[in-house]
């Protein structure tokens, strides 16, 4: 038996997360199991265990996290035997699955999990999956920006440092914004070529920088920032959204619609795979090169599951991961 955090029902983080033991999963024909030793939690994985929009149960019982990583112990047939005993990152293990990582085992589809060089520590690799992919798909989905300039919003966010990351790695000039002025010696902050607050004239300044207007925008919420992103987008430019604060938008038409501009909303679960695999590719690389650095807020137990959910919904600062091995396979990886 493993031990291993789930609910059966949707609601509050420490109603309906449980610790305990369920029985051992075993790799079947394409698969692997992996020995879990972090697992980051992301929103959309508090999301799901909230019910949010009003989705339902999609299983009887979730195992929760899409992310982790971990050491391959076992394989299924039609599947490389070498990759046991190799480090891995796991992404989108619980994406229309019912089980992922917040346990010591996880079995998910080979394609589902990235060797690790020695360069990418396992808590970091447990950070990359949701925000990084959905950071490159939002960066690159409409192709390179090298030469361009990118206009990251809230820069400070999960998703939107990795992304202003991708982009100053491709080439592009990188325009990060933070919500007040107060924010722009933050600490933490991810390397970008501007910074802008957005309670000063964003336009005025963001136009200073980019006369002939930017590439593309990085929204992290499009509902809030529509109108500042129609007076800065320079002519066929993309917008790439992962976020809106409400379930409806209002976009001013017009502007946007002589711009030619392009409004790209992105998914995470539903990305097309071999782009999911080339993110986690890409993610793993830059990490290891050292053009990609994240930063580790907090590292729970997973006894402590429900606070890691609490200290994610609250938005505090730092990633927050679960430590699920035993000290001693965790250390040795």
């Amino acid at each position: 038996m493993m031990r291993a955090a789930w609910y059966d029902q949707q609601g509050l983080a420490g109603e309906v997360l449980h610790v305990g033991d369920r029985p051992d999963p075993e790799p079947g024909t394409g698969e692997v199991r992996v020995r879990v030793t972090y697992s980051g939690v992301n929103p959309g994985d508090t999301k799901k265990r909230e019910g949010w929009l009003g989705s339902a149960m999609p299983y009887a019982e979730v195992i929760p996290h899409s992310d982790g990583a971990g050491v391959v112990d076992r394989v299924g047939s039609e599947t490389d035997h070498a990759l046991v005993g190799k480090r891995v990152a796991v992404h989108g293990a619980q994406s229309y699955r019912p089980s992922g990582t917040a346990a010591e085992y996880v079995v998910v589809p080979v394609e589902l999990v990235t060797p690790l060089p020695d360069a990418v520590p396992d808590d970091i690799a447990a950070l990359l999956g949701i925000p990084g992919v959905t950071a490159h798909r939002a960066v690159f989905g409409d192709g390179p920006v090298s030469g361009g300039v990118v206009l990251v919003q809230g820069v400070a966010g999960a998703v939107s440092s990795i992304a202003a990351q991708l982009a100053r790695r491709d080439g592009a000039t990188v325009i990060g914004t933070v919500r007040r002025t107060s924010d722009l010696n933050r600490p933490g902050l991810p390397e970008v070529d501007h910074l802008v607050a957005l309670d000063d004239d964003p336009g005025t300044a963001i136009r200073r920088i980019a006369p002939a207007g930017v590439d593309r925008v990085i929204e992290v919420a499009l509902d809030a920032n529509a109108d500042l992103d129609a007076t800065v987008v320079a002519n066929d430019a993309v917008i790439a959204t992962y976020f809106a604060r409400g379930e409806r938008l209002s976009l001013p038409f017009p502007p946007l619609l002589f711009a030619n501009v392009t409004v790209r909303f992105l998914g995470s679960d539903d990305f097309p795979a071999v782009a999911k695999r080339a993110a986690m590719d890409d993610l793993v690389a830059a990490v290891a090169s050292g053009d990609l650095r994240l930063r580790v807020g907090e590292v729970r137990p997973l006894e402590q599951i429900a606070d890691a959910h609490d200290a994610v919904d609250a938005g505090r600062s730092g990633r927050v991961v679960l430590r699920i091995a035993a000290a001693g396979l965790a250390d040795q990886t």
